[in-house]
Formats: structure tokens, sequence, C-alpha cells
């Protein structure tokens, strides 16, 4: 029978020494001995030689062997991303109720009013084992109306002619309407409307409502605002009732 050959480099710990290492080292500390050993043991090189070489090639694919089960270990599991909550700026005000999707489920949830953007809902018995889960909130603008914080904002048109002469503007809220009056001359960009953004909740103050003034040309003027208002209020049904 023949004798199995006797191996090139018996151990790691010979490895590690044929290397110029004397322990166990991270991988850019080791590719680096390699490469180093390697330059030093070439056959054309001082000092070199085919048997040296070879070894240093098998200490290299000796330690690659042992560490590899450390480096091809199972990367660990990452609990998937909770999603966000998207809510309009009526259901931040008023509350409502809205779907959730869980990644593989769709949940219908009651929201209360006064939720802001950076809060989060919480689901009771949700997640893994019946925990609850909490989902980050935000309150997306809805081209009407856009939420900052505690408070809401939006845009009104005003004709030139009331922003140059001043007087009495009606402005269309959420709320309902409300008026306010603007001076000759002397107009601000943004209107602030105390108690009309979200609600107080917990810690929260109530939030207030700041209106940005857009001049426009194509706005009803202050005489059209009125007959609309007053045909709105005096129409045939009203009148027989």
């Amino acid at each position: 029978m023949r004798a199995r050959s006797r191996p090139e480099v018996a151990s790691t710990d010979e490895a590690y020494a044929l290397l110029g290492l004397t322990g166990p080292a991270d991988g850019a500390a080791l590719k680096a001995a390699f490469r180093k050993a390697i330059k030093a043991a070439r056959p054309d090189t001082p000092g070199g030689s085919d048997a040296r070489f070879r070894k240093v090639i098998a200490a290299w694919r000796l330690i690659q062997r042992e560490t590899a089960p450390l480096a091809l270990a199972a990367p660990v599991r990452t609990a998937p991303a909770l999603p966000i909550v998207g809510l309009s700026p009526d259901i931040a005000l008023n509350g409502g109720m809205v779907e959730v999707g869980l990644w593989r489920r769709t949940l219908r949830v009651r929201v209360p009013a006064g939720l802001r953007s950076g809060e989060h809902l919480r689901l009771k018995s949700a997640g893994d084992g019946g925990a609850d889960l909490y989902l980050p909130v935000l309150v997306r603008g809805d081209g009407r109306l856009s939420a900052v914080g505690d408070d809401l904002y939006m845009t009104c048109p005003v004709p030139l002619r009331l922003l140059e002469d001043g007087g009495r503007l009606e402005i269309e809220t959420h709320a309902g309407p409300r008026s306010a009056w603007l001076v000759a001359g002397c107009q601000p960009l943004r209107l602030r409307l105390r108690g009309l953004g979200l609600p107080a909740r917990g810690a929260r103050p109530q939030g207030h409502l700041f209106v940005t003034l857009e001049p426009s040309e194509e706005a009803p003027s202050a005489a059209e605002d009125l007959l609309v208002r007053f045909t709105r209020v005096w129409t045939p049904d009203r009148l027989a009732a």
C-alpha cells in the first residue's frame, strides 16, 4: 500500500507562522501578511525557493478552509420594516378609519383625532407573539391643506384690487368661512387664524391655520363673492321654507 504523503503544512499554527503571524487575524491583516510572505518566497527572489513558495500557498489554503465556516455563517435575521401610516389632513383633524397594509395583511384601523407626523399609531396585539406594534405616522398634504407639526397651511387666491385697496376677505377654511380685514398698502403674505390647526392631544397644544395670500386676477372680487354668498343663502328652496 502506498503511504499517504505528508501535508505541506501540518497545522494552522504552522500556517500562521509561515505568514509571519502569531495567531488569527482579521481579513485585511491576513491578506496583507499573505502578500508579503508569497513575495518573499518567490524562487526568483533572494532567500526564496520552490519549497517555501509551495508551503506559503498551502498555509494560505489551510487558513482559508479553517475560517470559511465563520465567513459563511447565516446572516442575522432582521425584522421587516414597519409600514408608515399615511393620513390626510382631514383624518388628522377629525379622526376616522384608515386601511393599513401590514406585511401580507390589510387592517382597518380607527385613528384618533390629532395625530401628528412623527408620532406613532398603536396596534394592539398585532405583532409577533401578540406584541403591540407602533407604526410611524405621516400627515400628507392633499392639495388643499398641508400639516407641519401642530399647524395647518393653505393658500387663498385674493383679487389684486383687494390687496391694493384693502377690505374684507372671506376665506373658505375646513371649519367654514372666516373673515379677515386687509389694510391697503400693508398686506402680510400670510395670515394666522388661531385655533384652526390640529386639535390639542396629550401634551401637544391646539394648532393654528396659516393662510398664504396668493394674488390672482381670476379670483372673484369682494362684490362678486358677496353675490355668490347671497345666492347661496337665498335660494328658492330656502325661500319656500
